[in-house]
């Protein structure tokens, strides 16, 4: 466990098995997690799915934690949250009952054989960058880059707020 309490910023997404359910419901497993405070969470949001074609739209979501747990350890807590949800890994970028990407971790760069962070693509992802403004309008990422700078490159396009 780290000593210092550092923000955490999680991406969440579903569309398998009633997706709002999904996502409504690791948002509060993630108030559950050891040392760690669940400080806030963005509006839900549907978006077009990324990956193989066929697959149903997802709900999206971002949240922030104030986490004294070691990068790997929270992805570890993360990865049970997933399982919880009868999370199953066949596809890349397919359909599925619940994702929880670690996005950032305070201003650290990670990059283990486990972990990038900051998350490989969340740069790309208007259902990432767009619930994370909702939170976070001024952030800065690690590698200086303004958060505002990133929307202004990644429109809006079909993703919809659908809830508080």
């Amino acid at each position: 466990m780290s000593k210092t309490q550092l923000r955490a910023w999680i991406g969440l997404g579903s569309n398998l098995e009633d997706p709002l359910v999904q996502v409504s419901t690791a948002l509060q497993e993630l108030k559950l997690l050891p040392d760690t405070t669940l400080a806030a969470r963005s509006s839900l949001y549907r978006s077009d799915p990324v990956g193989p074609p066929g697959q149903p739209d997802y709900i999206n979501a971002v949240a922030a934690l104030d986490t004294r747990l070691e990068p790997e350890t929270l992805l570890d807590a993360l990865q049970a949250i997933e399982q919880m949800h009868q999370r199953v890994r066949k596809i890349h970028w397919g359909p599925r009952t619940l994702d929880l990407d670690l996005l950032l971790y305070g201003d650290q760069v990670i990059s283990t054989p486990r972990l990038t962070v900051p998350h490989a693509y969340m740069t790309e992802r208007n259902f990432v960058l767009w619930p994370l403004a909702e939170l976070a309008p001024e952030l800065i990422l690690p590698d200086g880059r303004p958060l505002n700078t990133l929307l202004q490159h990644c429109p809006l396009g079909t993703l919809e707020k659908i809830s508080l």
